[in-house]
């Protein structure tokens, strides 16, 4: 009878180990997929954004893109001596028509293609604002390829750096489209129209 005892106890004692060992595995598997979890949410959270960036306006003065918080941005690098230059006007009908939906365009003035950006800020700004009305902001001139490739554009470019596409600028008035929280969406390319469906689609969400 006592050995009988013993051995019902050493029964139950190996059972209560084993569920006890198991449920401490399953804790611990719970507790490295959070850990893994909360590692990823940390990778995603530190990717640089449009928001990371200061660049200079075509007055010459800071600005923020942390400002364009909350915004759908088209971000096109423009010039003023090129066949597709009336897509200014385009540009600004865009920001008209929708720019009460959180939606905002930026150009970049470059001289990359053929030089047909050759002119200075001031002689930019007046070009596009007594041409084309355009009221939308408009930076200073800088260079969207090559060894001198401003930082903003080596991230809209690199999907080293963007996380999203590698898409080196081909011509002037190609159009990065960056949502609410700064993260690079897609591109459309340089002859596509900027009220192209595309584009209207993604601003009103359709």
């Amino acid at each position: 009878m006592q050995l009988l005892t013993i051995r019902l106890f050493a029964v139950l004692l190996f059972t209560f180990t084993a569920i006890h060992c198991s449920g401490q595995d399953r804790q611990n598997q719970k507790s490295l997929q959070a850990a893994g979890s909360t590692e990823n949410h940390r990778d995603v959270e530190g990717e640089k954004t449009l928001h990371d960036f200061t660049v200079k306006d075509i007055d010459g003065n800071d600005f923020s893109l942390s400002s364009l918080k909350r915004k759908k941005v088209l971000v096109v690098n423009v010039a003023s001596k090129c066949g597709l230059t009336p897509q200014y006007e385009q540009l600004q009908e865009l920001y008209e028509k929708y720019g009460h939906l959180n939606f905002v365009v930026i150009g970049f003035p470059a001289n990359n293609f053929m030089e047909q950006e050759p002119g200075t800020n001031l002689e930019i700004k007046e070009f596009c604002t007594l041409k084309y009305g355009v009221t939308f902001p408009m930076m200073e001139k800088i260079s969207v390829k090559g060894e001198d490739q401003a930082p903003l554009y080596q991230w809209l470019t690199k999907k080293s750096e963007n996380g999203v596409i590698d898409q080196e600028v081909t011509w002037n008035f190609q159009k990065f489209m960056v949502d609410e929280e700064g993260r690079l969406v897609d591109v459309v390319m340089p002859k596509e129209s900027p009220m192209s469906e595309k584009i209207v689609n993604w601003i009103t969400g359709n």
